[in-house]
């Protein structure tokens, strides 16, 4: 007993204050923790897990690193005889505080989405918040990223010094820099005028580089766009700011999308129109607003049919197109075949479809 009391006072009375600092900070953990279980016990459970979920981690080191800081004051005479130690205990508090205050972001951004659900048929204004949203915490957690570096750096003596060189050259540095960050600069400025101009949008359909796809990645630099066979293609962000593109759901996400049928000039154009309006009610893609069916060119042998039909999405309205398509030309091989495109000879006809023409 009296070694255990005699090695106890052997030990820096500093040690024991910063002891007790990170178990009080490990106590404040357990105090936000129920107090953030108790708040969201009834209501909004879903903010509760997110919050437990992303700070669960870092708030085990951030919490004592915190508390230890705070009572540095009252260690500094004996820290000062050790340096390596504080400038160890600040070091360990900025990237603690770096990791915490970046997760925090990411609760800002899931918190403000649970208002918006992106997966809904009709998310324009979902994908619009998303977009930005997305883009605002990118933005946040690069500037706490380079804060807490630069705050870290400064601990160090000879990185200071260096600082000091540095700024006698600083006009060909600057100069070497600008250079070089060029395009990284243009492609965040493309990414903020993206954010919030939005030409392009989350999930938004859209025709780049002769290739239909989606918008997948809004990221920092660049774009991943997700095309229509799983393929990825990754675009640098200027590309949409720089390149014309076809945006499918750039003011909502419903669509017209056409369908052309090549026939005979003698095709009886009243019934081929009630069977497309027949073939869209039977389909759950149709969005039940456009339905036409017009003569819009004539070739030498045949007359060129143009059907509109609408869907609710991008993804749909290409579907219905071919569910249209397949049953049209059905349609026509069954009931009206001697209407298929023919190619006429002097006073003979022939039809470009091989098949025998059936029984009237």
């Amino acid at each position: 007993m009296i070694q255990i009391k005699s090695l106890i006072a052997q030990v820096p009375h500093w040690t024991w204050i910063l002891l007790i600092s990170a178990i009080a900070g490990l106590l404040l953990h357990q105090v936000i923790a129920w107090l953030v279980k108790v708040s969201f016990r009834k209501d909004n459970q879903k903010i509760a897990k997110i919050i437990r979920r992303q700070l669960r981690k870092p708030s085990y080191f951030f919490f004592p690193a915190l508390m230890m800081l705070i009572t540095e004051g009252a260690t500094l005479a004996y820290l000062d005889q050790h340096p390596q130690l504080a400038k160890s205990l600040r070091i360990f508090a900025i990237v603690t505080g770096t990791w915490f205050f970046i997760r925090v972001a990411y609760i800002l951004e899931e918190v403000i989405l649970l208002r918006y659900d992106i997966n809904k048929e009709d998310n324009f204004r979902e994908r619009k918040i998303v977009t930005q949203v997305s883009y605002l915490r990118k933005i946040i957690i690069l500037i706490i990223f380079f804060f807490g570096l630069s705050t870290m750096l400064i601990s160090f003596e000879n990185v200071r010094k260096l600082g000091t060189t540095l700024i006698t050259s600083a006009g060909i540095a600057s100069i070497i820099i600008g250079v070089a960050a060029q395009k990284t600069l243009a492609n965040l400025l493309a990414g903020i005028q993206i954010a919030f101009t939005q030409p392009i949008r989350y999930d938004d359909a859209v025709i780049v580089e002769n290739e239909w796809g989606w918008i997948e990645e809004i990221n920092l630099t660049y774009v991943v766009v997700r095309l229509w066979d799983w393929r990825r293609l990754v675009l640098p962000i200027t590309y949409f700011t720089d390149k014309p593109f076809q945006n499918w759901t750039r003011s909502e996400a419903k669509l017209i999308g056409s369908v052309f049928l090549h026939v005979d000039y003698r095709a009886p154009i009243e019934k081929l129109r009630k069977y497309l309006l027949k073939a869209l009610q039977s389909d759950p893609l149709w969005d039940g607003n456009v339905c036409v069916l017009q003569v819009t060119d004539t070739l030498p042998n045949a007359m060129v049919l143009r059907c509109l039909v609408s869907a609710r999405n991008a993804s749909q309205a290409w579907d219905l197109r071919c569910n249209i398509r397949e049953k049209m030309i059905n349609y026509i091989s069954d009931e009206f075949p001697e209407y298929l495109p023919r190619i006429r000879f002097g006073d003979q006809e022939h039809n470009t479809d091989q098949r025998p023409i059936p029984e009237q």
